[in-house]
């Protein structure tokens, strides 16, 4: 038993390297369907109108039709205060003058593991309070990050439900934790870690069928080679494409920063790594998928070798 124990991750790594192999289709990239998240400069006042017009020129070469704009996050009692967000009215009419056909959801969120209760249903009635006042603002949508969310928990699917009644047609849309990727591997590690680091596929089916659109953090999987974590995401995306169905949009977090703490970590982990993964599972799927796409994280961290290589792994293969 022990012996297999130690065997099981190379077993994995080699499963992984193997699924990151082979030549994608032609037809497996952008469909205009990415997305990238935004720092919060843009609503505090720190970003102007040049700046709006100097980003809006780069993503009209993109495929990007969504950004979420950081808005948070909300309060450890759920409140969400207009002042964190004192210019989001201005960005979002420099931004309709711009790219009118981008939507824009604020990102918000908060940590849950100390800071924030979402067991608690006040706490949970002042988020959709808070959704509620800057949905006011003439958002798109809104778009959750709560981490760590565990797998199975039940009063995240009744924030997405009363959520959705808050917005009605606008976008639902959440980042997620990533798939339990082998059997077991969610329990053991949760049993080292003390928490969720993956959800289950049956979970993961739940939280995407109340949603409009799911990001998986695709990111920060502290695995050591650029072909492991490729095939990670081509295991990751695969998985995904089996549990969302056709009417969701569903997006592959793709890691546009470099401060893991470890030069072996940022290494492994490319947008490069990301797309051509991302193209492999969607050539392994068989047929084109509309709604599906490359999430950039983050506008702020990105590199112009991120975006180069973006347009060329992914928009422009």
């Amino acid at each position: 038993m022990a012996a297999l124990l130690l065997a099981l991750p190379g077993v994995a790594v080699a499963i992984l390297s193997i699924q990151f192999t082979g030549t994608p289709a032609s037809w497996a990239k952008t469909t205009g369907h990415d997305a990238l998240w935004l720092g919060h400069a843009w609503v505090d006042g720190r970003k102007t109108a040049d700046d709006v017009k100097k980003l809006a020129t780069r993503l009209r070469k993109t495929g990007i039709s969504d950004v979420y704009v950081h808005s948070g996050p909300f309060n450890s009692d759920g409140s969400l205060p207009p002042a964190l967000y004192p210019n989001a009215a201005n960005f979002l009419k420099w931004w309709r003058a711009e790219l009118p056909k981008v939507r824009v959801s604020p990102w918000l969120g908060q940590k849950v593991d100390g800071t924030l209760d979402l067991d608690d249903p006040a706490t949970r009635q002042r988020v959709l309070d808070g959704v509620r006042t800057i949905m006011a603002l003439g958002f798109d949508g809104v778009h959750y990050n709560f981490e760590p969310i565990g797998s199975g928990d039940t009063e995240f699917l009744d924030l997405l439900t009363k959520t959705r009644a808050i917005i009605g047609n606008h976008l639902l849309s959440t980042s997620t934790p990533q798939i339990e990727p082998f059997p077991l591997t969610r329990q053991v590690l949760r049993a080292v870690v003390g928490r969720d680091k993956y959800w289950s596929p049956d979970y993961f089916r739940q939280v995407a069928a109340l949603t409009d659109q799911v990001a998986i953090m695709t990111y920060d999987t502290y695995l050591p080679f650029k072909g492991t974590y490729g095939g990670y995401v081509v295991r990751q995306a695969t998985m995904a494409l089996e549990l969302v169905s056709d009417e969701k949009t569903l997006l592959i977090g793709a890691p546009a920063y470099h401060d893991q703490g470890f030069s072996w970590l940022d290494e492994a982990e490319s947008v490069e790594g990301a797309a051509r993964g991302a193209r492999l599972a969607l050539t392994s799927h068989g047929v084109p998928r509309e709604r599906f796409g490359l999430a950039l994280y983050v506008d702020f961290a990105a590199t112009e070798e991120d975006w180069e290589e973006y347009d060329r792994f992914w928009s422009h293969p």
